[in-house]
């Protein structure tokens, strides 16, 4: 299976946080039509491939904005060889449209900004995706004016919602800092210093690449090299194992596929979306009733596989 990162021209956004560069930022009539043709040309690309697909669509603005990228996640879900299709997002958009997606299929990584979006609003669409039976994480950046609004999130959403944290770009955090987002997300950690990767294998390039609204097949967002285009079929002979040429990686997007990271098991099922495969950030007990759930639902006749017991419940 291959794995693609897109990301068109699309740069507005109709946040305005004062760490991005596409704050508040707002495309041209033109630009946003270069964008529209770039995706279209890039769902019917996948739509003539047999090979089967996974893609997280990363744009620096807002996508689920505008009707295009809303029309793709529900297109692309449908098809049988895309096993995920997933997309990151502020949630600013209506929720409605993803009853027509295979949920099976469609994903959301969705990211709070407080300050941005009123928590209750905010909230009351992760109801919504709840209700409509979509998979999705939550998350927020690690700044410090943010610590209590996420701990404020954490305790309303449901125990089956991950909460990530991103370390803040530039940001050092204390041993005690830390200790404030590990409360939130044990998983904090990965994301707290960035990763030296030189010279260390990483799927990037081999099973996942990076693909622009030209075509244009990159190993992932942050490195230049440029393996071919994904039109003209010239990607598929450069892809191979290779490590990675940087020194660092320091955003989860990219060091999630590095091998010398677990994050390929904690995430099994769920890389795209960033679900771990087990609820890590419940306390043991809820886990515990949580595995109770599973052996409660395993006496309607469905066969569950019990992580905690160890042991299988017919």
């Amino acid at each position: 299976m291959l794995t693609i990162l897109y990301r068109g021209p699309l740069a507005s956004c109709d946040y305005d946080c004062p760490y991005c560069p596409f704050a508040k930022r707002r495309d041209t009539p033109e630009q946003l039509r270069t964008d529209r043709a770039a995706l279209e040309r890039f769902c019917g690309w996948v739509a003539g491939q047999d090979q089967e697909l996974s893609i997280l669509f990363t744009p620096w603005g807002e996508g689920l904005v505008r009707s295009w990228y809303r029309r793709a996640l529900v297109t692309l879900s449908r098809l049988p060889q895309v096993r995920r299709v997933a997309i990151q997002t502020n949630l600013s958009c209506r929720t409605g449209w993803l009853g027509d997606a295979d949920r099976d299929a469609v994903a959301l990584w969705c990211t709070y900004h407080p300050g941005q979006t009123p928590h209750d609003r905010f909230l009351t669409k992760t109801t919504e995706l709840t209700a409509l039976g979509v998979r999705f994480s939550v998350g927020v950046v690690g700044l410090p004016e943010h610590l209590e609004a996420a701990r404020l999130l954490r305790a309303e959403l449901p125990d089956s919602v991950y909460l990530w944290v991103n370390a803040a770009e530039g940001h050092e955090y204390t041993d005690a800092d830390a200790a404030g987002w590990i409360g939130i997300d044990p998983l904090f950690e990965f994301s707290r210093s960035p990763h030296r990767t030189r010279d260390r294998a990483c799927r990037t390039g081999d099973s996942v690449v990076s693909v622009d609204g030209a075509g244009t097949v990159r190993r992932c967002h942050f490195v230049p090299e440029v393996l071919g285009n994904l039109y003209d079929g010239s990607f598929r002979d450069a892809l191979r194992p290779r490590p990675c040429p940087l020194d660092v990686c320091d955003c989860h997007i990219g060091y999630v596929h590095a091998e010398q990271l677990p994050l390929y098991d904690v995430f099994a099922g769920g890389v795209l979306e960033r679900i771990p495969a087990e609820p890590v950030w419940l306390p043991l007990p809820a886990r515990r009733e949580n595995d109770l759930e599973l052996i409660r639902s395993a006496s309607h006749g469905r066969s569950v596989n019990c992580v905690a017991a160890g042991e299988t419940t017919h």
